[in-house]
């Protein structure tokens, strides 16, 4: 039994379809056809093409590929906008950005769908959003879980509050948290595998697997792979041994 896991890919199509190449590459010499994929979430943001990953995803999904997805922050952040013309999410964004600042890539997510935004003309921006989004694109994003589980594993955008139940985890935790999560080394009932917090390659910190290697900063998309209890990164040559992180 194996499951293989896709980081934080933020509008980076290339490098999704490249991921998707490694994890078929892998199934074939292990002979695994139907091994899920499961994507971390945040689709859209700062990269080219988040429109495009979306697209592609969908379009896998419905031809009954073996893959999964949960939503991330800036896939409800990208809804939000859309939907409703919410720009700012205050109790997150420490710093007071919207959604449209460049930092956060709304206008990059925006143009891969032919809007132009400039931060500031919200009104404007989302008008034209919600003339160019197509409506299966936003059913889509807003109608993914955000947890999967799978063995002894739990997959999670960002992660969980420690000693709460998981049916009492609160969706601003599961897309969003990682002050007391970050930091915690105790026992949990499964290793958590998620993104969110981009790091320069996927490291293991004894609780939980950390694979947002920073795609949406130009950096490496990292393909995780499970089997046996045993987990490592998919590459270009095959597999890679994960970095563990010092546990002091």
């Amino acid at each position: 039994m194996r499951i293989y896991a896709i980081g934080d890919i933020h509008g980076q199509l290339d490098m999704l379809k490249a991921a998707h190449a490694r994890i078929e590459a892998d199934k074939a010499r292990v002979g695994d056809p139907d091994a899920r994929v499961i994507h971390l979430g945040d689709y859209v943001d700062r990269g080219p093409d988040s429109a495009g990953v979306i697209q592609y995803l969908m379009d896998g999904m419905a031809a009954g590929k073996p893959w999964r997805a949960i939503r991330g922050n800036h896939d409800r952040m990208f809804t939000r906008f859309v939907r409703h013309g919410i720009a700012h999410d205050n109790a997150h964004i420490k710093s007071g950005k919207s959604w449209l600042h460049p930092a956060l890539g709304g206008p990059t997510t925006l143009a891969s769908y032919g809007v132009e935004a400039v931060d500031g003309e919200f009104e404007i921006a989302h008008m034209q959003a919600k003339k160019a989004v197509p409506e299966a694109h936003l059913d889509f994003v807003e109608n993914l879980p955000l947890t999967y589980a799978w063995g002894d594993y739990l997959f999670v955008h960002a992660g969980i509050r420690p000693r709460v139940a998981i049916e009492h985890q609160s969706e601003e935790d599961l897309i969003w948290i990682r002050e007391g999560w970050l930091d915690y080394r105790g026992p949990l009932p499964f290793t958590v595998v998620h993104g969110h917090t981009a790091l320069d390659e996927a490291t293991h910190f004894g609780n939980r697997i950390d694979i947002d290697s920073g795609a949406g900063y130009g950096r490496p998309l990292s393909v995780l792979v499970i089997e046996n209890s045993h987990e490592e990164i998919v590459t270009e040559t095959g597999r890679a041994h994960l970095t563990h992180a010092n546990p002091g």
